[in-house]
């Protein structure tokens, strides 16, 4: 029988109708799937202190499991930079969760002078919360002064308190600044003659019977041993000579080389704190959160969980040995593995391809000024009490009184406004004043007045990033800038601080679920973190967030 033309265009077009209706139902299917799923959960880890170069200069050394595992399967921001001053350990963290500046979410500093009750509070400290795991004061914070939300708090808004978050570090403000303010739990370290895991009455009452086995098992202990070096110390080419005079140590050791009987010096070195200011303060953060891991139940339903971790062991011990120290280069090197070994875990426990991860910073650190103007590069270091003498003489030379001032905090003068007002002076002028006379003085390298940085927009510079740190209710009425590699500090070991390139890059490398693969010296920002966690929960910003997704970074 013959089929008519006819016939056979009309099949042919009811065919391809239905292969084409097909293929927009599977590309529907795909970009709702696309939008629909979410990793389970999300780990976000910031190493207190690292300079983004600890990438780069130990990497030959480093395995295939930890920070090369994150370089080979993820994307690597390799200039990542924090936006703002100052440049420390609780504004770093709240940065990094709530994708904005001090500017906006208040914590100026990790102690800063509060002008309505005149004296000096720390970040986390609150006394209507009481201490759980132990009898100390240590346990006696919450997150109250932090302003803003993060994006774990708009994780558990979206899903309605089902996705749980988690804050673990050494430091207290290291675990419950990123945990944010609705958390099921922050837990931080206490050393001294305890070595345990603690929290507050914020998160709970009493606490998970996990925590207590963990507390019970002696693992604390187990760390209270001999510190040498990973490999042999020979070919540790990447760092400065084991001996010298850069380095401050231990109490009861007469030099800060290798290697370190921690069970002997610990007696010396507040107890149990010493731990903290070795490697295995990373590795018992690792060791909890794992069991953390297990306890809380995370990443085991169709809600995402937050599991932020702080790893604030290399903050101790670059500030004790320096930026250039074979102890920092061993640090790395341990906590490579620590690392390798939490992913592993996250293979197992969770599943590989159903988490992300990111890894960065809260602040970088600056050579040891002593070293650097060894080898010929300007540096130096800032007498504070030299400054207060030069400040106050020149106050009493012109006002006929040294009470303008109540207090210097955090490189800012704090003015007495109602002396101000007593006098009939000008808030303006004095500002002014103060800064045309402290422009003079030994290594200031820049001031501003904090009506300059209410009142004019910087878009550029230096002036930007003290913008973005500065918080109109919160920060003083003088802001100064020390000189390049100038620092307030001890003549030995490393700090932080400041705007310099030193101190402001970071690492930020990021893999897992929803990363793609690559690399980029686009110039990023901390603020940029948080944003892009968002986008790929498909959950609103923190609610006061500046910073913007990272799209190239997205798979």
């Amino acid at each position: 029988m013959k089929i008519s033309l006819y016939s056979i265009i009309l099949t042919l077009f009811f065919v391809s109708s239905f292969q084409a209706q097909q293929n927009n139902t599977k590309s529907k299917a795909s970009k709702d799937n696309t939008i629909s799923t979410q990793p389970k959960l999300i780990v976000g880890i910031v190493v207190d202190q690292m300079r983004y170069d600890y990438l780069t200069r130990f990497y030959d050394k480093y395995g295939d499991g930890g920070f090369k595992r994150m370089m080979t399967e993820g994307f690597d921001c390799k200039n990542h930079h924090f936006n703002y001053v100052p440049t420390y350990t609780g504004p770093g963290h709240t940065s990094v969760y709530t994708g904005t500046t001090p500017k906006y979410h208040g914590i100026i500093g990790n102690n800063w002078y509060d002008k309505e009750i005149k004296k000096s509070v720390y970040c986390t400290e609150d006394s209507t919360v009481t201490s759980i795991g132990t009898t100390h004061d240590a346990g006696k914070m919450s997150p109250r002064r932090m302003k803003t939300t993060t994006f774990g708090d708009e994780n558990r808004l979206f899903t309605q308190m089902r996705g749980k978050t988690i804050g673990i570090a050494l430091k207290d403000r290291g675990a419950i600044l990123p945990a944010g303010h609705t958390a099921n739990a922050a837990y931080w370290f206490h050393g001294a003659d305890e070595g345990r895991w603690i929290t507050s009455t914020y998160y709970m009452s009493e606490m998970p019977q996990w925590v207590q086995k963990f507390n019970t098992s002696n693992q604390a202990q187990s760390y209270l041993k001999e510190w040498n070096t990973l490999y042999d110390i020979a070919t540790y080419t990447e760092s400065g000579s084991d001996e010298n005079t850069f380095e401050g140590g231990f109490n009861g050791k007469e030099t800060a080389t290798f290697p370190y009987d921690l069970m002997a010096l610990n007696d010396k070195n507040m107890g149990f704190d010493i731990i903290k200011a070795t490697p295995y303060g990373n590795s018992i953060t690792t060791d909890f959160a794992l069991a953390a891991i297990d306890g809380e139940a995370l990443g085991k339903d169709e809600f995402t969980d937050v599991l932020a971790i702080s790893y604030s062991s290399p903050d101790y011990i670059g500030h004790n040995f320096g930026v250039n120290s074979k102890e920092v280069q061993d640090t790395y090197l341990r906590l490579d593995k620590d690392l390798e070994r939490l992913f592993k875990g996250l293979d197992a426990k969770v599943g590989k391809g159903n988490y992300t991860v990111f890894l960065t910073a809260d602040h970088a650190a600056v050579e040891v000024p002593a070293y650097l103007k060894s080898v010929n590069i300007p540096a130096g270091y800032f007498d504070g009490r030299v400054f207060k003498e030069q400040l106050y003489a020149f106050l009493k030379a012109k006002y006929k009184t040294e009470d303008l001032v109540e207090t210097i905090s955090n490189n800012q003068i704090f003015l007495n406004r109602s002396k101000l007002s007593e006098m009939d002076l000008d808030l303006y002028e004095v500002q002014n004043a103060i800064v045309n006379e402290i422009i003079a003085y030994t290594h200031i390298d820049k001031a501003y007045s904090g009506i300059s940085m209410s009142q004019t927009s910087f878009t550029t510079g230096i002036e930007e990033l003290i913008q973005n740190g500065y918080n109109q209710k919160r920060s003083g009425d003088v802001i100064y800038i020390l000189d390049p590699a100038v620092i307030s500090y001890s003549q030995t070991g490393s700090t932080h601080g400041s705007s310099f390139n030193y101190d402001t890059h970071v690492p930020l490398l990021l893999f897992g679920h929803g990363i793609t693969h690559g690399s980029t010296y686009k110039k990023t920002h901390i603020t940029d973190i948080a944003p892009t966690m968002s986008a790929i929960l498909g959950i609103s910003f923190p609610n006061a967030a500046t910073g913007q997704p990272l799209e190239f970074v997205l798979d």
